[in-house]
């Protein structure tokens, strides 16, 4: 795109002697900003780049590079600039494929103005989405957790919410120029998605010049990738917990976004830093706990310190030893390998210093809001059920900021299936007493009661439940009922991961079997699933999150890749990136846009398992702990598979609990008047 649509040279660079300029808006901004720094710009001989609502002057004889969004101001705005002759010629690129409709307006637009001799070329770039490390994407598509589960949401408002989570999937699966096999549990959001993404892959299938070319730029083999899809409400713990892993801490606290953050420095003032996978010590060690990274940097810093001191010495010389020819040749020798060593050395200094800086300040965080306890009591309680009265007075009346509170008292709730009913107001007394607001947990408590309740209740009563349910959630209320012993957490591992990790395999299983299926390229059941075969193990998954996932579960995913045998690849997924029990797969829908449909409109067919390769996606926010945990999925299976994670957006967990006190706000729960939980 920066050179013109044209191939660049051997060098990976484009022509520089084209100069341009990049033109752009905000959301395309935040595409560009985790992948070009402005070195690279440079190189692929772009010499300015503005925003396209500022005002800006015409620079003759130069082309411009238009990356935006295909809306109809954006259209009207470029309209503009051709009708001023702002620049030579205009490379039109839009994120998505424009509409038919706003191509019209183009057209007359710049006809009319006699401009339409400088729009060079238009292209679709299919790149509605955010790409944060080689298998974590975004959607950033904010508060898409609130939009999905606001029970004052009408259909069409939910509608447009779904459609737009497709077309930035649609986008990520164009761009990697795969068709997957589309997996997801039945009900909610995530059927709602995987329905409308095998519809419209079969729609695009059916064009002589589609997108896709199997075993593209994703697939290692000539298998087809899995496609996981789950809503947020999969797995509530997750998007609230503290975790201590280094990459997950600092997102939630530091608050880490387009990999870019900024720190107190050591001389006053703000410190930016830049964390993505050019940085060696942010990839290696982003998914080990904080006190092994504190070791880790020292261990690093001793190296640094040995090597430089190594340098030194073989290019001091001997003092007082007599002048010999071969010691002059010696040092020069010396002298060299040193200059050729300083780049290298002054590298390794910088990240040192910078991981130094952030540690730094994430240990005054720990110590001033006690985060280790709040991870080890969160961790501890979801694995056994429970904690002591005691112990749980003691950490809502200690350190801690409102929002710390608010999610530690989350996670009590969530943490076992019953509880004193005395003890849950006690909770709620205290967290007043903090002067928190309570809306979120509020919310949490009624979700978990209605769950209790269709778990609990016979055929009438449940039926009773649900129109009670439907009046009061409205939209939300397949979301809601997705899954309620994922509300539960009894294994270290996220059941986000212990899912991922079934579906890949793809065996025979009862767990698994009522997970619908969709083959976009397999004919549809009279179900609307997909009645083909699957064929598994996958080695590449990509999870999708709706509704918000962080860096604790994309973490996760990542290990679980490593563990495998062989090494498997997961892609992490999410509608945007938040801070912030077994799995229970049988009811999971099969959707196939290459099988044909079953009668309920999902995929017929058996799936070909295991598999080597799966997306998994999360409808209303993911996280670095999801992602973290999907990747230590994939490297510890045999052979390592291969899992792309991605969700509508990634969320910390104080911005999930903000959600949560949204909805509960807007079914009138919580306390009113409370000061907002900071």
């Amino acid at each position: 795109m920066l050179n013109l649509n044209q191939p660049v040279n051997s060098s990976g660079t484009a022509n520089e002697e084209v100069y341009k300029i990049l033109i752009y808006d905000k959301f395309c901004q935040d595409i560009l900003s985790p992948l070009i720094h402005v070195k690279d710009l440079r190189k692929h001989g772009v010499t300015l780049y503005f925003l396209i609502d500022k005002d800006r002057k015409p620079v003759h004889d130069v082309p411009a590079v238009y990356f935006v969004q295909p809306t109809h101001l954006n259209v009207q705005r470029i309209v503009s600039d051709a009708s001023r002759s702002l620049y030579d010629s205009f490379q039109l690129n839009f994120s998505s494929s424009i509409p038919r409709a706003l191509l019209e307006d183009l057209a007359s637009g710049t006809l009319n103005s006699d401009s339409i001799n400088r729009i060079s070329k238009v292209h679709d770039q299919y790149l509605e989405f955010v790409t944060l490390e080689d298998n974590l994407f975004s959607l950033a598509d904010k508060s898409c957790y609130v939009q999905l589960n606001d029970p004052s949401a009408g259909d069409r408002e939910i509608e447009e919410i779904i459609e737009k989570i497709v077309n930035g999937l649609f986008c990520v699966l164009a761009t990697l120029a795969v068709v997957p096999i589309i997996r997801c549990p039945r009900g909610g959001p995530a059927e709602m998605v995987a329905s409308l993404l095998d519809q419209r892959l079969r729609d695009h299938l059916l064009a002589k010049n589609n997108l896709f070319s199997e075993g593209g730029n994703f697939a290692t083999s000539f298998q087809r990738p899995i496609l996981c899809i789950f809503d947020r409400n999969f797995e509530l713990s997750v998007a609230i917990q503290h975790d201590f892993r280094y990459r997950a801490l600092v997102h939630d606290v530091l608050g880490l976004r387009l990999n870019r953050l900024s720190v107190p420095g050591e001389k006053g003032g703000m410190k930016s830093y830049e964390l993505d996978r050019m940085d060696p010590f942010w990839v290696a060690n982003g998914l080990l706990e904080f006190p092994e990274v504190a070791v880790e940097i020292e261990t690093q810093l001793n190296k640094y310190k040995k090597d430089v001191d190594e340098v030194n010495r073989r290019t001091g010389g001997n003092e007082g030893a007599e002048f010999d020819g071969t010691d002059l040749i010696g040092n020069t020798k010396h002298l060299m390998n040193a200059v050729n060593s300083l780049p290298e050395l002054t590298e390794r200094k910088q990240v040192i210093d910078k991981h130094t800086n952030i540690a730094t300040v994430l240990l005054g965080e720990i110590k001033e809001r006690s985060l280790d306890s709040f991870a080890k009591k969160e961790s501890d309680m979801m694995v056994r059920g429970g904690i002591d009265r005691t112990e749980l007075l003691s950490v809502l009346k200690g350190k801690g900021t409102k929002l710390d509170k608010l999610r530690f008292a989350i996670m009590y709730l969530i943490s076992s299936e019953s509880m004193p009913h005395s003890e849950v107001e006690m909770v709620e007394e205290a967290l007043r007493e903090s002067e928190v607001d309570t809306s979120a947990f509020q919310y949490v408590k009624k979700i978990k009661s209605l769950n209790v309740s269709l778990a609990n209740a016979n055929s009438a009563s449940r039926s009773h439940i649900v129109d009670w349910a439907e009046k009061l959630y409205g939209q939300s209320l397949s979301a809601v009922t997705a899954g309620v012993k994922n509300l539960l957490s009894s294994d270290h591992q996220l059941a986000l991961s212990r899912t991922v990790e079934a579906l890949m395999e793809g065996k025979p299983n009862p767990e698994i079997e009522s997970y619908l299926v969709f083959d976009p390229r397999a004919p549809k059941s009279s179900s609307g699933t997909s009645s083909g075969h699957l064929k598994g193990p996958f080695k590449e998954a990509i999870v999708f999150m709706i509704g918000g996932g962080n860096y604790v579960e994309y973490g996760s995913l990542q290990e679980l890749a490593q563990c495998q045998q062989p090494v498997k690849h997961v892609i992490y997924g999410t509608t945007e990136i938040l801070t912030g029990s077994e799995p229970e797969i049988e009811s999971y829908l099969v959707f196939d846009p290459r099988a044909p449909k079953s009668s309920s409109g999902t995929s017929s067919s058996h799936l070909k398992g295991p598999f080597k390769e799966a997306i998994v996606f999360m409808i209303g926010g993911g996280n670095y702990v999801e992602y973290g945990s999907l990747q230590e999925l994939a490297q510890c299976q045999q052979p390592v598979k291969h899992v792309i994670y991605g969700t509508t957006e990634i969320l910390t967990g104080s911005e999930f609990a903000e959600q949560l006190a949204v909805l509960g706000k807007k079914m009138g729960l919580g306390s009113s008047g409370a000061t907002s939980a900071q």
